[in-house]
């Protein structure tokens, strides 16, 4: 099945964060990474952090583009990276308008989840969410304001198996989402949330490999438990990203967007097992 994203036809306004900085974290591959350049297409300054020391070969890639990028080895679960990251972005480039956090580890245990599983799930998501937070904030509040944004995921409504760390932070996220949102309101600083269903990226490329199959035996396959018969694509959650972010979204806040072709809101008869005529009875 060939994937219908049209994503060559995504528009971007020109300049629309010109001079505008951003920190995104988990930004050497996948959803940030994707983030990353579609900010930086719109004339943004972008700080990514992450844990693989492949960023930098992103940050090399970056440069020969045009970018305004620098990339931070670290590990977004220790407290003292995280106030890093964000004092070399202020000494970078003198501002901070836009985080959008993004790493997260993905630990995911059921019942036989040790005490270390939920550590790490936790202070790799909820935590150095609220910290980066926290951080970023009085930059933000002597600029006038600015716009935070988590990326969660679908697995903070659902029950999945043998998912007790994974799920349960996602849904942490979602809910600090709406407290960061209501006590950062006052300083002019918006914070939303962004809910991404099964998209491509390097771990779902691993999964689809195994047999040899790849995207295209593995799209529709996977694709069929989405309205849209297909997985997303990460500029496909970029893009919305960037909507939050921007002034286009400028009373939009404390809220969640599901970028899940239609995954959550579909039932058990929309995946075409079983069907129900009204008219036979």
């Amino acid at each position: 099945m060939e994937n219908k994203s049209n994503t060559d036809k995504h528009s971007f306004y020109s300049n629309r964060f010109k001079n505008k900085v951003a920190i995104i974290t988990g930004g050497a591959s996948g959803l940030g990474r994707a983030i990353s350049e579609e900010f930086c297409k719109e004339g943004g300054k972008v700080l990514f952090t992450d844990i693989d020391a492949a960023g930098k070969n992103v940050q090399e890639e970056n440069q020969k583009r045009g970018y305004q990028t620098t990339f931070l080895k670290g590990d977004m679960g220790d407290e003292k990276f995280c106030e890093e990251a964000v004092l070399e972005t202020f000494k970078r480039y003198g501002n901070i308008n836009y985080l959008v956090n993004n790493a997260f580890s993905f630990t995911a245990t059921g019942i036989n989840a040790k005490t270390e599983d939920w550590m790490r799930s936790f202070t790799v998501g909820p935590l150095a969410y609220a910290r980066m937070a926290k951080a970023v904030h009085p930059f933000m509040k002597k600029s006038g304001g600015g716009a935070i944004v988590n990326i969660s995921s679908i697995s903070a409504h659902i029950a999945q198996k043998d998912r007790w760390t994974y799920n349960t932070s996602k849904g942490a996220v979602n809910q600090l989402t709406k407290c960061q949102a209501l006590d950062l309101a006052n300083d002019n600083i918006r914070v939303n949330s962004v809910d991404p269903g099964w998209i491509w990226t390097q771990e779902t490329d691993k999964a689809a490999d195994i047999d040899g199959g790849g995207r295209k035996k593995w799209d529709p396959i996977w694709g069929r438990f989405h309205m849209l018969k297909r997985m997303g694509l990460p500029i496909e959650v970029a893009r919305p990203v960037l909507f939050l972010l921007s002034n286009d979204a400028s009373f939009i806040t404390g809220t969640n967007i599901m970028v899940d072709g239609g995954y959550l809101s579909m039932g058990p008869e929309g995946l075409g097992e079983y069907t129900i005529n009204a008219g036979s009875q």
